[in-house]
């Protein structure tokens, strides 16, 4: 083993998961830069190391230092401790204000950052605030190291480290050492595989009863995470135990005695007269029983009372609303508005085209002239200012609506403080998961009505739960489906051909009568990476040229995986390289953040009021306050360096991802390397999300797969039979 000494220049490679990092180094008395690879978790440009290693070599990479152990030493020049301070390492010092530092102070700045950080004042643009900040992140940094230093022999990367810093303090380490599963709960992006990582290494035994507990937690959220309320105990037990690698019998005890701490609820779910199997009973996690059996409660509290208004003769209040909205209604957005001034819960279904937004706007105007009070909403901030584009009328996100407020502790809009409504009209129902309807519900008065509106052959909720396909299939509540394509609708080929995905046939691709420039196509490549390439074509050019679709702001592409040629993570990385290339960025994990990038919320961030699928464009990015800015439809919203995990590059996103929102053209990736995720569900959602252009590339082959593939991936949830129950 040999050891060298250097100055680290840049890195040109760092793999966030692994902690594999490939970096450049400035050897005293070398001309040229030294290679080296390895784990160097935390480490930054201007850092001086000392790296104990081997040297390799590599055909294609030439000669490397392959490093085994490391440390960082204080620069010991003036140009090192410039590099150093100017790599953003330090909040409140950037490129010019570590040169101006510098220049003051020389080789003592580091020594003056750490005892007499008020010295600082001599430096011009460097006030008291400055001065606070710099120390405050110096010591900081210095705890971060420790903790750095703890954690890189047990598998935990750079940037994690900051994020546990600023969870747990100065007791960090400690923290990790007593229970390094509480990491899987509490940091976001650290999951249960790294935290068992860390507590093998440490010691811990792999059959204890603690290990088995948190496993079955972890493999819980997970469950959730791909849709489910609970998951069967049968079905639980074999999945915990594949990941946990232990028998059956283990994780059934760490089963009942979470149950018992009431950390989960295991619920029997077989009917009178079965003959109960342990494989019956269901395990929930507290808060998504509370809020299953809750809904369905409140829900038929809500159906069983009056109607907030007097009785009105139903076709002269549709003859009523035809004049004053000088138009024309179809006998199924006739028996809609009938049904919406008799029934407490009416849900309104159908496709595209088929006037959803028309009755909407209908039974606001029905329920305004009869005096009710009516609020609108919908899941997301598009979907709401949609709905309040088409109705004329104020719309609001649902969590907008209930008043939700971080600093309080959750929504201000309950039972004990219900709306000021007497009407709830709800657009994009489908999207709406388990426990955000049961908010929804808990905050509509009792004597006001609910009109859910929604299409529920989409896919659904990204959250747990298939809520308005149990409302509807539980038999009990008014449904009315608007199944009539209207005239206007009909010249679209994107509305008649989302209306054959969803019936199973293969979209009509024949040029529209008329001479009508087409606004659907399908171009057909079986080969992965050369779709790739023709979605890039398109995107970057021919879209833009032929059809006048800014690349970025109006054309999204819709995938159905994240991984693979057409994939989210290849699609975005080359589309950045097209549609935003060249400039400094900011590295966290697999992806860049450049100024001018296109980029997703996959995170509910209740604080900063932004939410899980929210796209917005990087605005700015300051290296001394290490903060990226982010325009998500005109509201501003910073991140410091440390929460750009909750970002992805957004120029390509899954179709789960694109619900309730709309954009003027989409391309979607059709592979039979998708082979499992190809649903004629997913393929009608990603259709009826654009508005004025569809393009499908792939092979046909996959697409006859996902539209013979009718049978949604089963979500497990009692809601449905809740409900029967409850309305007996």
């Amino acid at each position: 083993m040999e050891t060298i000494y250097g100055i680290l220049e840049r890195i040109t490679y760092c793999n966030e998961e692994t902690r594999f990092t490939v970096a450049k180094l400035k050897q005293k008395g070398k001309q040229d830069l030294t290679t080296v690879v390895g784990s160097l978790a935390g480490v930054s440009p201007g850092e001086s190391l000392k790296l104990q290693g081997r040297w390799t070599y590599s055909k294609k990479f030439g000669e490397q230092f392959l490093v085994e152990r490391y440390e960082s030493v204080a620069p010991a020049t003036v140009n090192g401790i410039e590099k150093y301070l100017g790599s953003g390492l330090i909040k409140g010092i950037g490129p010019v204000t570590a040169r101006r530092i510098v220049r003051v102070f020389g080789p003592d700045t580091l020594d003056v950052i750490e005892n007499n950080p008020q010295d600082l004042s001599r430096v011009e643009g460097i006030g008291p605030k400055r001065i606070a900040m710099i120390a405050r992140a110096w010591a900081e940094q210095k705890e971060i190291k420790e903790i750095m230093v703890f954690l890189q022999g047990h598998g935990v990367s750079a940037g994690y480290s900051a994020k546990i810093y600023k969870k747990y303090g100065s007791a960090s380490i400690e923290t990790v050492r007593s229970n390094p599963y509480r990491l899987a709960a509490d940091i976001h992006g650290i999951g249960f595989i790294t935290a068992d990582r860390i507590a093998r290494n440490m010691g811990f035994d792999p059959r204890s009863e603690m290990r088995a507990r948190e496993g079955v937690i972890y493999t819980l959220n997970e469950v959730v995470n791909e849709g489910h309320v609970y998951y069967p105990c049968d079905l639980l037990v074999k999945k915990a135990g594949k990941i946990l690698e232990v028998d059956g019998e283990l994780v059934s005890r760490a089963l009942d005695g979470l149950s018992g701490e009431g950390r989960l609820i295991l619920e029997d779910t077989w009917l009178p007269g079965e003959e109960s199997r342990p494989g019956q009973r269901a395990a929930y996690l507290p808060p998504f029983y509370t809020a299953e059996t809750a809904l369905a409660l409140g829900l038929s509290l809500l159906k069983k009372g009056p109607f907030p208004a007097r009785p009105v003769d139903a076709q002269k209040a549709a003859a009523w609303v035809e004049q004053r909205l000088k138009m024309r209604l179809a006998d199924a957005q006739r028996e809609a508005l009938a049904l919406a001034v008799k029934h407490k819960v009416l849900v309104v279904t159908g496709g595209p085209g088929t006037g959803k937004t028309t009755i909407i706007k209908a039974i606001i105007n029905i329920f305004e002239a009869l005096g009710l009070r009516v609020r609108l909403a919908a899941p997301t901030g598009r979907a709401a200012k949609r709905m309040q584009e088409a109705t004329g009328r104020e719309a609001a996100t649902i969590h907008r609506l209930l008043e939700f407020s971080y600093q309080a502790g959750g929504f201000q809009r309950d039972r004990e403080r219900p709306l000021e409504a007497d009407a709830v009209i709800v657009d994009e129902a489908s999207m709406i998961d388990t426990i955000l309807m049961h908010h929804l519900v808990k905050a509509v008065p009792a004597h006001a009505s609910l009109v859910l509106v929604g299409d529920v052959n989409q896919l659904p909720s990204v959250g747990p739960g298939n809520v308005l396909r149990d409302i509807i299939d539980s038999g009990g509540f008014t449904v009315i489906t608007l199944n009539q394509i209207f005239r206007q609708a009909t010249e679209s080929m994107i509305v008649v051909n989302a209306h054959r995905v969803n019936q199973g046939q293969f979209p009509d691709l024949r040029p529209p009568p008329g001479g009508r420039p087409a606004d659907f196509y399908f171009i057909e490549e079986d080969d992965p990476e050369k779709a790739a390439g023709k979605i890039l074509t398109l995107c970057s050019d021919r879209i833009p040229r032929h059809f006048g679709f800014h690349p970025v702001d109006e054309i999204q592409v819709l995938t159905p995986m994240h991984r693979g040629d057409v994939g989210v993570a290849n699609l975005n990385a080359r589309l950045q390289d097209l549609l935003n290339p060249g400039g400094q960025g900011v590295s966290r994990g697999y992806s860049t953040f450049k100024v001018n990038d296109k980029v997703m919320q996959v995170v509910n961030n209740y604080e900063k009021e932004v939410y899980n699928g929210d796209i917005g464009r990087i605005t700015s990015i300051d290296r001394e306050e290490q903060e990226v800015r982010v325009d998500f439809d005109g509201r501003k919203v910073s991140y410091d360096f440390s929460e750009l995990d909750e970002l992805v590059l957004a120029y390509a996103i899954s179709v789960h991802k694109s619900q309730g929102s709309e954009y003027p053209a989409v391309v979607i990736p059709v592979m039979t390397q998708h082979y499992m995720l190809l649903q004629r569900n997913l393929v009608y959602t990603g259709i009826t999300r654009g508005k004025r252009l569809v393009i499908l590339v792939g092979s046909k082959k996959a697409l006859a797969i996902a539209l013979r593939n009718d049978r949604p991936r089963k979500r497990y949830t009692r809601l449905k039979e809740r409900l029967m129950e409850s309305l007996l």
